[in-house]
C-alpha cells in the first residue's frame, strides 16, 4: 500500500467515532503508521482528542450531525470505537461510497445492539449461548425471569462496560434491575435482555484479528486467550495467557472464527466467552479493541491497538505472545474534574510494572482513569504486581 503525509493532500484520513482510552491508543498506533486521524467524541478533551490531528464534539447517535461531519472531513476510513452511534446512517454512508466503515457498517449495526448479535450467534450460526429472552416492559421482564430461571442477568440491549447490568437473585430484585437497566442504556430504548446464569469456571476474551496475509487475502488470527475478572459487568483485572484445555481452546477459537467471519471486514474483535471444563459458550463480541485486552500492551509483540491499526490498513499482523502479564484498573475514587495522580514513583517501584493514565478530564468514583500493567514468569505474580501497582496510585483534587 501507499502511505501519504498527514495534513497534506496525499494523507489517508481516518475518523474515530469514540475517542476514549481505547481510541487514544488506536490513534497513536495509526499515527505511527503515518495516518491523519480525526477524533470524535461526545465530550471535549476526551483522551483521543488530546493526541489526534483534529478533534470534534458531536452527538454521534444523531444521524444528521454524523453525516454533516463525515461530509466536512471526508475521511477515507471510519472506525467506530463505541456503541452509541447512528449505525443506520453509517450503513448509508458506506453504501454511498463516502467512506469505508471498519470492520463493516453492518458489523457496527449488529454489535451495537445485543439483540442483533445474540440472534446472529444463536439463531443464524447455531452457536452455544446462554438461554435468553428480550423484554420491552417491566411486566415482560417479570415473565422473562420466570422463563430463564433464577439467578439470571439483566442488561440493556444497548450499553457497554457493564452499565445497566445487574444480577437477579430473587424476585425482589426485579424492579431494581429494571430501573438500573433503564438508567444504564447508551441509547433511549426500553429493551433489555434477560440471560441465564451459566455456571462457568472462568471467562475469557478471545481477541480475534481479521487481517490480510502477504498475498492480500483476509485470514483469521488469534491472540492467546485473556482471562479476566468483572465486577457488575465491568472489567477490573485481566491476564494473559489464560490456561485452557486444548478442547476448550479449539472450541473458543471456532466460535470466534464463525462470529467474526459472519460480521466480516478487517480489524480486531473482542469475543467474550464462558468456559466450563472443555465447553465454551458465546457471550458477546465487540468489533474493536477490548478493555480486557489492554494487558496486551505488556504481553504481545504487537498489542491489540497495533493489531487493529495494521488490520485496518491491510497490513500483515503478528499475534505473538512475548511474556505473561496482567492488568489492573485504576479508578477515579471521587467525583471531580481535573484530578491529580499521586505516589506514581512508588507505584512504578513495584517490579516489572508500567502505567497508562488516560487523561480523562472528569473523574467519578468508579470511572476507569488508568490501568496498571505487569509482567512476570507466572500469572499469579503478574496479577499481584499489577494490583499492587494500581493500588499504589492515589488520586486527589488538584
Amino acid at each position: 500500500m501507499k502511505i501519504g503525509t498527514p495534513l497534506y493532500a496525499s494523507a489517508t484520513r481516518i475518523m474515530l467515532l469514540g475517542s476514549g482510552e481505547l481510541g487514544k491508543e488506536v490513534i497513536i498506533s495509526l499515527q505511527r503508521l503515518g495516518m491523519e486521524v480525526i477524533a470524535v467524541d461526545r465530550y471535549a478533551n476526551a483522551p483521543g482528542h488530546q493526541v489526534a490531528h483534529r478533534a470534534h464534539v458531536i452527538n454521534m447517535a444523531d444521524p444528521v450531525e454524523l453525516r454533516r461531519l463525515v461530509e466536512q472531513e471526508q475521511p477515507h476510513l471510519i472506525v467506530p470505537e463505541i456503541e452509541a452511534i447512528a449505525t443506520d446512517e453509517l450503513v448509508k454512508i458506506e453504501k454511498e461510497g463516502l467512506a469505508e466503515v471498519i470492520p463493516t457498517a453492518r458489523a457496527a449495526q449488529l454489535t451495537m445492539n445485543r439483540e442483533g448479535i445474540r440472534r446472529l450467534a444463536a439463531e443464524e450460526l447455531g452457536l452455544p449461548t446462554s438461554k435468553y429472552v428480550f423484554a420491552d416492559t417491566y411486566e415482560q421482564l417479570v415473565t422473562g425471569v420466570k422463563q430463564v430461571g433464577l439467578p439470571c442477568i439483566v442488561k440493556p440491549v444497548m450499553s457497554s462496560s457493564g452499565k445497566g447490568q445487574s444480577t437477579i437473585e430473587t424476585e425482589a430484585d426485579i424492579q431494581k434491575a429494571w430501573d438500573y437497566a433503564m438508567s444504564g442504556g447508551r441509547v433511549s430504548k426500553n429493551r433489555v435482555i434477560v440471560e441465564q446464569m451459566i455456571d462457568f469456571d472462568y471467562e475469557i476474551t478471545q481477541l480475534t484479528v481479521r487481517a490480510n496475509d502477504t498475498q492480500g487475502r483476509i485470514q483469521t488470527y488469534f491472540c492467546e486467550p485473556i482471562g479476566h475478572r468483572q465486577v457488575k459487568g465491568d472489567y477490573v483485572e485481566s491476564w494473559q495467557p489464560q490456561p485452557m484445555s486444548t478442547t476448550a481452546r479449539q472450541q473458543a477459537q471456532d466460535i470466534a472464527r464463525q462470529v467474526t467471519g459472519a460480521l466480516g471486514g478487517r480489524g480486531i474483535f473482542g469475543v467474550e466467552l464462558f468456559i466450563k471444563g472443555d465447553e465454551a459458550w458465546f457471550s458477546e463480541v465487540s468489533p474493536r479493541p477490548h478493555d480486557t485486552g489492554m494487558v496486551t500492551m505488556i504481553t504481545q509483540l504487537q498489542n491489540e491497538f497495533e493489531l487493529h491499526a495494521r488490520a485496518i490498513l491491510g497490513l500483515p499482523v503478528s499475534t505473538e505472545l512475548q511474556q505473561t502479564g496482567a492488568s489492573a484498573v485504576i479508578y477515579g475514587g471521587m467525583d471531580a474534574k481535573g484530578i491529580a495522580f499521586n505516589n506514581i514513583e512508588n507505584a512504578l517501584a513495584v517490579p516489572q510494572t508500567d502505567l497508562r493514565l488516560f487523561g480523562k478530564p472528569e473523574a467519578f468514583e468508579r470511572r476507569r482513569m488508568g490501568v496498571a500493567l505487569a509482567y512476570a514468569n507466572d500469572i499469579d505474580t503478574a496479577r499481584e504486581n499489577a494490583k499492587a501497582c494500581a493500588a499504589a496510585v492515589k488520586t486527589s483534587q488538584s
